[in-house]
């Protein structure tokens, strides 16, 4: 479940606002002037991936698969079993780029997983549905989840009248059969895709989200936003023929090394297995980024995630992801501490994951201190290091707030024209990332970096 959905712009300057100037009437218009064609990605994310132990792959599949984000156990291994079919049941108007998302996604799913899936034909009634609604017809019925998956029905109506009954308890299945995929329509591109991305998968496969999985939309990290290699190879070992629905845990576990054997033939490599999260640990990074607690709650939960990260010397982004939070804590109490804080993220996600997905996050509150303080030099510098992660991981929100940012750093070094230019980038991006209502508020939010705005 896919509980929030806070674009990367939001996140970045949000957190900044304090100390920003306002945006101005010459941004606003820019913003409005004719807008650029909008600009999807489409095929596998070329963000590259570490080779990934079999062994390791075989204690996530099995945390991922029988154990709810709940905590509760599950006994039975349960999937589809033969073709599945999907379609869509829309309440309302949509963006055009659901349909061409979807079928791209079960193009990757056929592709990179072998799963046999495709769209259910007219008057068929699908093996998954997907059921997109109004934003506040879903937040009315279940509070707190952006997007959702069930078991055990087809489309709005049938939940509505299963809610309340064991027939969406996933802890009841013995196989798949029928399950529906519940998103908001009337939000951005990314936003639809997003939710298409993960709640299909789990529809599909594992039903768990793990913090210790740096390469995985199965994270509530939320760093990776479309499936990637690795969550390809979860899926495949899923419907690998050896398994079938029924199966116990055990029976699973025995299969498990010969069927990642195949699924992922460069596996069989050692690796430091990263230890299960702490129960302290993750309440504090609950707290850390809860949005109903105060700046100074905030900060003392995202202080105590890093003493407990640290503690435990996890090999993976946990560490860097609790100094993430404690920047973003820190930015309305202590200005000093936040910078220090990104800057230890950065060094961290660098040293574990290179210039990847995560370590662009952090880039951008740097590019933002150094844009807003008018250092131009050092904000591209951070920028044309994280765009091109953006861009290979398919991150649209984070791509074109990058862009944007870039072209005020540009235009703050005295270059107009490639300014323009770069502007034009990130607003083709930033249609798909925020949609067309809201990317005058995004890109004058950036535009108010810069000092002379």
């Amino acid at each position: 479940m896919r509980r929030t959905l806070v674009t990367l712009a939001v996140m970045a300057l949000a957190a900044c606002a304090p100390v920003l100037p306002q945006a101005t009437r010459g941004a606003v218009a820019e913003a409005r002037m004719d807008l650029p064609p909008l600009r999807r990605f489409s095929g596998a994310p070329a963000l590259a991936i570490p080779v990934q132990s079999n062994r390791s792959l075989a204690r996530d599949f099995m945390a991922l698969t029988f154990r709810l984000e709940t905590g509760t156990q599950l006994d039975t291994f349960t999937r589809f079993e033969g073709p599945i079919t999907v379609g869509v049941e829309a309440r309302g108007p949509v963006p055009a780029t659901l349909g061409p998302d979807l079928d791209d996604l079960l193009a990757r799913l056929r592709t990179e997983a072998g799963i046999e899936i495709t769209r259910a034909t007219p008057g068929e009634k699908p093996s998954i549905t997907v059921s997109a609604l109004p934003r506040a017809t879903l937040a009315r019925h279940v509070p707190g989840a952006a997007c959702f998956v069930v078991p055990r029905v087809s489309g709005w109506a049938d939940y509505l009248a299963r809610r309340r009954t064991d027939a969406v308890d996933w802890t009841t299945l013995v196989t798949r059969s029928r399950v529906s995929v519940f998103l908001p329509a009337d939000v951005s591109p990314q936003e639809i895709r997003d939710c298409l991305h993960e709640e299909l998968a789990q529809a599909l496969g594992p039903l768990n989200d793990l913090y210790r999985l740096p390469h995985s939309v199965f994270n509530d990290d939320n760093m990776h936003v479309v499936l990637t290699g690795y969550d390809m190879t979860i899926l495949r070992a899923t419907y690998d023929p050896r398994l079938a629905s029924g199966m116990s845990r055990n029976a699973v576990a025995a299969r498990l090394p010969a069927i990642l054997a195949d699924a992922n033939p460069r596996g069989r490599v050692a690796a430091r297995a990263a230890a299960a999260s702490d129960a302290n640990w993750d309440a504090a990074l609950r707290g850390a980024l809860d949005p109903a607690g105060t700046d100074r709650t905030r900060l003392d939960s995202a202080r105590r995630a890093v003493a407990l990260a640290e503690a435990a010397d996890w090999p993976d982004g946990r560490l860097a992801m609790s100094h993430l939070a404690r920047g973003r804590a820190a930015l309305p109490l202590d200005g000093d501490e936040a910078v220090a804080s990104f800057r230890t993220a950065e060094r961290t996600y660098r040293r574990a994951f290179g210039r990847g997905l995560q370590t662009a996050q952090v880039s951008i509150q740097l590019a933002a201190f150094a844009l807003s303080s008018g250092r131009a030099d050092i904000a591209l510098a951070e920028l044309d290091r994280a765009i091109p992660a953006a861009h290979d991981g398919q991150n649209a929100a984070l791509l074109a707030t990058l862009l944007l940012m870039r072209a005020e750093a540009v235009e703050l070094r005295g270059d107009a024209a490639e300014a323009r230019d770069t502007r034009r980038e990130g607003l083709a991006w930033g249609r798909y990332a925020w949609g067309d209502a809201a990317l005058t508020r995004q890109a004058a939010e950036v535009a108010s970096l810069r000092p002379a705005a």
